[in-house]
């Protein structure tokens, strides 16, 4: 019989190429012949890559044996059974989280009810954080958390910039994209360790609306850094809104809220074929403007916002606010925009993209008529750029009678194009110092733009998406607090008198805590 290493080279080469990852390192030990066919052989380590991951875009610099190496590493450290022999790795994980995402797949078949592709890195990463202590390790490190745990000490509000931990750790979890509303996703939830009212006290907070943070999810500097702890914060916020109404158990909510790493990579944006033709503007726009989106808009009455933000108690201006705990309503809004303008990026965006304009029309989805949210949308009412940074920004105005009066700004999760969407703060126009201001968030459900602008046009494309049967199931272990009998009963998930209620085109959506 012949021995495998009496082979030829390319054959025992083709040969190793599908060892799963991991069983690569172990294969140079065996004996010399295969120590000099491993080492420093970059077609070996291509081929391993390429057998088990996505095939990065063809602009991608990857070098190949690094890249297994350090996923085969990032599997070890997930699997250390204790959260204190892993959190140590957080930048590590950042970055090869990061990696992978970079070069996940845009060119697959999409996934059945959602608007992404299918994604070998994502399932990978999906995987490896379902692992309650690997979300704990990675996922809920940042400030918000280390509050709601009582890890702080008055050191960590200091006027220095974030921490990085911080940072990376929230922008882990916002490219995770399921909001881990506990404060310990590896042990008991109960009441006290909600993350809402956290949450809740940071995008509430008028204090962190500022000129230089363009009253948006950016560093209070003058670098226009995405603050991935406001990101993060806008998402818990939404996402406990959204569960607490039963919109997450309809696909149109729940593969962009409860299904990790769902289209949080650039270009994941994957929708389903149309008909039309694109316009000549449409084939130079490279975010993917034009189509439908859904969007939700969360606030507080303003009496309690008010009464929040202008105390007797003077605090630092680092000093967080304590958690806040009131009833909060949920506005659901419908849009259809079409780019009008693209043009040339200035001095103070990234340089890598023009800037693209739009405009369109917004619909409330609720029964009662909300003039904050039946806007026409004309003129210069919105636009998408670069940061200096990379990350993509979104400016939007809602306007009335001509007049605009809300403003927000956004960032893009994931990158350009990405199918998760879009995340960020919304407030008067005019940077009103008393308010209101609070969170939104938008992503894409469609290409489709029908002529007509009216009512009846906007809901004939969106009736579809939520005429499926809402799914009792979930995938996502962060939710195994539905099954938890020691919760102290005082789990909301899905309280009498706060869920959803469709009524043909209706979605009803005030919630009361």
């Amino acid at each position: 019989m012949t021995l495998l290493t009496e082979l030829p080279p390319e054959i025992v080469q083709h040969v190793l190429g599908y060892v799963d990852p991991p069983d690569l390192a172990w294969i140079p030990r065996i004996c010399k012949s295969f120590y000099h066919t491993v080492k420093g052989n970059t077609t070996l380590f291509k081929v391993v890559y390429l057998n088990n991951f996505d095939t990065p875009p063809a602009n991608s610099n990857v070098d190949w044996e690094q890249a297994v190496k350090n996923i085969v590493r990032l599997q070890i450290i997930g699997r250390r059974g204790r959260i204190q022999d892993k959190k140590n790795e957080l930048p590590f994980v950042h970055d090869v989280v990061i990696s992978l995402l970079q070069n996940a797949a845009t060119d697959t078949e999409r996934v059945r009810s959602t608007t992404h592709p299918s994604s070998r890195n994502a399932k990978l990463l999906s995987s490896l954080f379902q692992d309650e202590t690997n979300q704990s390790a990675f996922l809920c490190r940042s400030l918000i958390y280390e509050r709601a745990r009582d890890e702080y000490t008055s050191d960590d509000y200091s006027h220095l910039p974030p921490k990085l931990h911080h940072q990376q750790s929230a922008h882990l979890h916002c490219l995770y994209g399921v909001p881990m509303l506990y404060a310990h996703p590896e042990s008991h939830r109960t009441r006290r360790s909600k993350m809402g009212p956290y949450a809740c006290s940071k995008v509430y907070d008028l204090r962190q609306y500022t000129e230089n943070t363009k009253w948006g999810p950016f560093m209070d500097d003058t670098t226009d850094r995405v603050d991935w702890e406001k990101v993060e914060a806008i998402m818990l916020v939404i996402g406990n809104n959204l569960r607490k109404l039963g919109l997450t158990k309809f696909p149109v909510c729940k593969n962009f809220w409860e299904s990790p790493f769902a289209g949080t990579w650039p270009g994941s944006y994957k929708p389903l074929p149309i008909t039309r033709e694109p316009d000549p503007l449409e084939l130079q726009d490279p975010y993917g403007v034009t189509g439908t989106w859904l969007r939700v808009v969360c606030f507080l009455d303003y009496t309690d916002f008010f009464a929040y933000n202008f105390t007797d108690e003077r605090l630092p201006p680092h000093v967080p606010r304590p958690a806040i705990d009131v009833g909060e309503a949920t506005r659901l809004i419908l849009m259809k925009i079409r780019v009008t303008r693209i043009e040339p990026p200035g001095p103070n965006d990234g340089q890598g993209l023009p800037v693209v304009h739009f405009e369109g029309i917004s619909r409330s989805l609720d029964d009662s008529y909300d003039e904050n949210a039946n806007s026409d949308l004309r003129g210069m009412r919105g636009s998408v750029r670069l940061t200096r940074e990379g990350e993509v920004r979104w400016t939007t105005f809602s306007v009335f009678s001509g007049v605009e009066r809300w403003r927000s700004e956004s960032v893009q999760v994931g990158g350009v194009k990405s199918a998760k969407g879009i995340m960020g703060n919304w407030f008067d126009k005019d940077f009103d110092p008393r308010g209101p201001a609070g969170p939104t968030a938008f992503w894409k459900v469609s290409d489709r733009v029908t002529e007509s602008g009216g009512y009846r046009a906007l809901m004939q494309d969106f009736l579809p998406l939520i005429q499926d049967q809402p799914d009792e199931s979930t995938d996502d272990p962060s939710h195994s607090e539905d099954d938890d009998e020691d919760d102290d009963d005082e789990d909301e998930e899905d309280e009498p008198g706060l869920e959803l209620e469709i009524t043909g085109i209706s979605w009803v959506t005030w919630t009361d805590d």
